[in-house]
């Protein structure tokens, strides 16, 4: 048995600096940092560093069901909910306030920073399978697909006309 202290991590700018530059040399201009030990854990808690213009592949989890949530510990986020056939029904711009979202199993969304980059804490059930994690959206590009940065461009779009009204789309 290890002793209650070892596995006790903090989370403090050094740590989170770190993970910026790592996003920087990214391709995917993204990282995460695991804070649970396995794969197998339950539940999963890390942090998702972001830099602005990566793309998420749309995608939901389904198979086996996973509820998702999200703490914006920097920056600012957009958050998109969509509907089956890929119509944009929910926007969230989560940073000062809110500064959380939380999805239930099965809605299918994405994500992607406003600001230069966003930082934030991300729980769901464990255990981690690539092949089951996600079910991705049959509507939307896949992640490297040329078709990915115009199709980022056009959620963008829905973020900036909303700035000035509200920032919730029913």
């Amino acid at each position: 048995m290890s002793k209650p202290d070892s596995a006790v991590q903090t989370l403090n700018r050094a740590l989170l600096d770190n993970l910026i530059e790592g996003a920087k040399r990214s391709p995917r201009l993204r990282i995460n940092h695991n804070f649970h030990a396995s794969l197998e854990d339950n539940p999963h808690r890390f942090l998702n560093v972001m830099l602005k213009g990566t793309y998420v592949a749309p995608h939901r989890h389904l198979d086996p069901p996973k509820a998702e949530s999200f703490l914006v510990l920097e920056g600012e986020v957009a958050f998109f909910i969509f509907d089956d056939s890929g119509n944009v029904v929910r926007t969230e711009v989560v940073g000062c306030d809110p500064i959380g979202i939380d999805f239930p199993a099965g809605v299918w969304h994405t994500l992607t920073p406003l600001s230069e980059h966003a930082v934030c804490f991300e729980v769901k059930p464990g255990p981690y399978s690539a092949a089951t994690d996600k079910d991705f959206a049959p509507w939307a590009p896949r992640e490297g697909d040329p078709a990915a940065a115009a199709y980022l461009e056009s959620l963008l779009a829905i973020v900036g006309s909303a700035k000035g009204a509200a920032r919730t789309r029913p």
